[in-house]
């Protein structure tokens, strides 16, 4: 074995580590997120969101799987959604495993599963502004700044 097959592992595991952690935190913001009531779901509400308020958003979270890669509708939107992000400094993650996150936030009030292709994590501006925002040490702690 060779000491780039050896760097080349090493890497990898921590890769993997790395991975799994930023997903740990990210499962962890979502669900703090929800308690406070600070998640939007759905594709229409969060670009309603979006639209009226950009600076509350904190974070957005766009979810695909196998199943819908082939909905031309549905890339559209996210195109979108990436592209208002990117204009107004949201930052954007993307995930694969589109029923962890749908059993993540849950159902609507009818019982019926959530559109849980984007999620937007909210702050409330004036409480973020005085660092009495729970959300925030989650955030941080999702970018690595923690």
């Amino acid at each position: 074995m060779t000491l780039e097959e050896i760097r080349g592992q090493e890497n990898s595991m921590a890769n993997t580590d790395r991975v799994q952690s930023a997903g740990a935190a990210l499962e962890e913001l979502l669900v703090a997120a929800k308690k406070q009531e600070y998640l939007t779901v759905g594709v229409y509400e969060s670009a309603k969101v979006m639209n009226v308020d950009p600076d509350s958003v904190a974070f957005c979270v766009l979810a695909t799987d196998e199943e819908y890669e082939c909905d031309i509708a549905l890339q559209i939107h996210f195109t979108l959604i990436q592209a208002f992000c990117f204009d107004n400094d949201i930052n954007v993650v993307r995930v694969n495993d589109i029923e962890r996150l749908a059993d993540l936030v849950g159902a609507d009030g009818t019982g019926e599963p959530k559109d849980a292709h984007c999620i937007l994590v909210t702050v409330n501006v004036k409480i973020q502004a005085t660092g009495k925002d729970s959300l925030v040490p989650l955030l941080l702690k999702l970018y690595g700044l923690e």
